[in-house]
Formats: structure tokens, sequence, C-alpha cells
């Protein structure tokens, strides 16, 4: 195992092996320990932002947009150990501007959890390009945009986190549906296994997960 990439890959809910390291991300308890959490105005953003909060996490947690959401209203409870950021992660003008505003600061993890869905009838071949696109972009093409651009703020000992979905899996696809969704987190999980191929030097932990048995609210909304 000498050289491999440090990469996680999902076992149940959200517990996961890493090569050479198993971590549990979700019940930590160590004071004062930081997270720039992007996608966090809703869902599972926001679940796992109230579990670092009551783990005792400074949370940093990003939505797309200026209206309230409930990560506001988390926020409202908490003081100081949470702060609202805005990023659209499908522009790499706002990624770009998020880094420069948390310039000189650190994060022990960064988790990336942004995505959308979208109607599960119909095939691939069926769905609209722009449909298409707006899912592939969303899902596989910006988390890794995110990451390349923000990986420097996290510790050198540090962990990056994204989420992921089991209909990722190529081997276990036998109900078919979603196929556009499908596509997309498939593709994430081959891009985040090339990142570690790249950064096997990286001592940084490097988490791909699935949220198993989850029903998202977020279903067919923008990421955030």
């Amino acid at each position: 195992m000498d050289g491999a990439p440090r990469v996680g890959f999902r076992v149940s809910g959200l517990t996961e092996i890493v090569i050479r390291t198993t971590i549990v991300v979700m019940t930590t308890n160590n004071s004062a320990r930081r997270v720039l959490l992007i996608g966090a105005s809703r869902g599972l953003g926001l679940a796992l932002a109230q579990e670092w909060l009551r783990g005792g996490w400074q949370v940093v947690g990003t939505v797309r947009g200026a209206a309230a959401t409930p990560l506001h209203e988390l926020a409202d409870g908490h003081g100081a150990d949470i702060e609202i950021e805005t990023v659209d992660v499908t522009v790499p003008e706002q990624i770009a501007a998020l880094r420069e505003r948390l310039a000189g600061r650190t994060f022990d993890l960064l988790f990336v959890n942004a995505g959308v869905t979208n109607e599960p009838e119909g095939t691939v071949a069926e769905a609209s390009t722009e449909e298409f696109v707006r899912v592939m972009v969303t899902n596989a093409l910006s988390p890794l945009r995110v990451i390349e651009a923000l990986a420097d703020l996290v510790t050198p000992t540090g962990t990056i986190g994204v989420m992921s979905s089991g209909q990722g899996s190529v081997a276990n696809n036998e109900t078919g549906g979603h196929e556009v969704y499908r596509g997309s987190k498939a593709a994430l999980n081959t891009f985040v296994r090339s990142y570690a191929a790249r950064h096997r030097e990286d001592a940084r932990t490097l988490v791909l997960m699935a949220p198993a048995g989850c029903a998202p609210r977020w279903a067919g909304r923008a990421p955030g």
C-alpha cells in the first residue's frame, strides 16, 4: 500500500474506510476544529452543519444566493461558531472570490456537498442538452473546481471530503432510472480518484462518501 492515494469509499451511512486511515467524520468531538462546508443551506448540508456544531466544531457554511435559508436560522442560535459565505459552485469566478475572502484562514476539513438531481424518469438520450450539462457541471465538474481552488486552505494533516451517491456505482446499477444523475456521480467518483492519483504524496486524507438511506429534501433544486 506504500504510496497509494489516501482515498475513502463508503461502507454504510456516514462511516467510511480510508486507505491507511479510518475516520468517522460525523462523530468527532474535538473542540475548536474548523470545517468549510460547501453547500450547507438545507438537506444533507444543513444536517452536517448541525452535527459538527454539536461536536464543538467551528463551521463556515456556504449558500448559493442572498435569500434566507434554514442555515441562516441555524446560525441565529450559534453565534460565532458558524459563519455563512455565498458561492455558486457552477461559477468559477465566485469560487475564486470565495478563496480570496478566506485568504489567511485554515480549516481541518473541507467538505464539498453542493449538488443537484433531476427527474428520475426518462433515459439519458431523452434528456435535453441543457439539463444534461446542468447536472454534470454541478455534480461532477464543480466539486473538482472547488477542491482545486480551496485545498490549500486545509491543514497539512487535514481532510478533504466530497459527497457522492450510491447511485454513482456502475456495478450496483441493476434497476436503472435517474440516468443523468447516476452518470454525474459516476463521473465525480472517477474525477476524485484521478485527483487522488495526482496528489499521492499529499498527507491529507481524501474522503469520497455517500449518504446511504437518506432522502434529501433538495431534490431537483439548485446547489446550495
